[in-house]
């Protein structure tokens, strides 16, 4: 139970100072899954995003609920999805009244203006912390390369880009 309850706490945690949607949330998610509380180790991190990415729903619920299934089975699984939308669900059944009215206004774009940048900042250190650990050598740089290349310069769909990414990983490894 104890499990239950802390997974709980950990990704309502995660859900409530999180902007930006799951990419954003990446940070916060390995701090607290990798570094706080050692449920998985960095490697580990990098597959259960590369997974979370693949499968479909919110990075962060399919990685709240892969963690806490890990951790603490079916109950633990659902403690850590119900934790990591519980902060969410509330404010907007609180507040989407309320934000109808105050959307316009120069303070409300002001604090969204702030967060934009922080949700990249985030971002890119999700990138640099999934690089770090995904880079292992010259292969996965190079496949690393041409799917960036793919994606970005010749705008190839990002699932072939995923599924070209699984066949030079076998071809090469």
């Amino acid at each position: 139970m104890e499990a239950i309850i802390k997974l709980f706490l950990t990704f309502m945690k995660i859900g409530a100072f999180s902007f930006g949607g799951g990419l954003a949330m990446l940070p916060l998610i390995e701090q607290e899954i990798v570094d706080v509380h050692h449920w998985v180790t960095p490697y580990e991190f990098v597959d259960i995003v590369a997974i979370s990415e693949m499968t479909p729903g919110p990075i962060s619920i399919n990685t709240s609920t892969f963690v806490g299934y890990r951790t603490a089975g079916v109950f633990g699984a659902a403690a850590a999805s119900i934790g990591v939308v519980i902060v969410s669900f509330v404010l907007v059944i609180i507040l989407a009244r309320r934000f109808i009215q105050i959307k316009d206004k120069p303070a409300t774009k002001f604090v969204f203006q702030g967060i934009r940048p922080a949700t990249l900042g985030l971002i890119m250190s999700a990138a640099i912390s999934i690089g770090k650990t995904s880079f292992l050598d010259w292969k996965s740089i190079l496949i690393a390369g041409m799917i960036f290349f793919l994606l970005f310069k010749l705008k190839m769909h990002p699932i072939l880009g995923i599924v070209l990414a699984a066949a030079f990983g076998i071809l090469l490894y």
